[in-house]
């Protein structure tokens, strides 16, 4: 299932189209993104640079918190930790986003991102922040 209201706002969303993104599932508080290892956003150890598991594993998170809020709103990230497991390597990426707890004004959310190489689906990534309505 993918919640309408999020598949509009991704679809607007250049930095996930310049990485190939691909919306998988997003609804009840939850979201998975995936998206090809692309040669442009590699680093210098032969991995993809950590902003790829960023960005993935943020918008993740984001969009969970989305098919949460009200009608009529968007959302913004307030703050958003993370913690990188392991280099990223793989053929590629799967970022899976879900709400901690929604309150009044303020979502908390996480993210794992995982690396995919054929079956193999490894954690490189572990982020939790805080996202805003807007």
């Amino acid at each position: 299932m993918i919640d309408a209201r999020v598949a509009a706002s991704f679809g607007k969303q250049s930095m996930m189209a310049s990485l190939g993104a691909e919306l998988v599932a997003a609804g009840d508080g939850a979201c998975v993104i995936r998206a090809p290892r692309l040669a442009q956003f590699g680093q210098q150890h032969g991995a993809a640079h950590a902003a790829v598991a960023f960005a993935l594993g943020d918008s993740a998170a984001g969009y969970a918190a989305l098919t949460l809020l009200p009608q009529g709103q968007e959302v913004m990230t307030a703050e958003m930790k993370i913690n990188l497991l392991s280099p990223a390597m793989g053929d590629a990426f799967e970022a899976v986003g879900e709400v901690v707890r929604a309150g009044r004004r303020l979502t908390v959310v996480r993210a794992e991102v995982f690396a995919l190489s054929g079956e193999t689906r490894k954690s490189i990534a572990l982020l939790q922040g805080t996202m805003i309505g807007v």
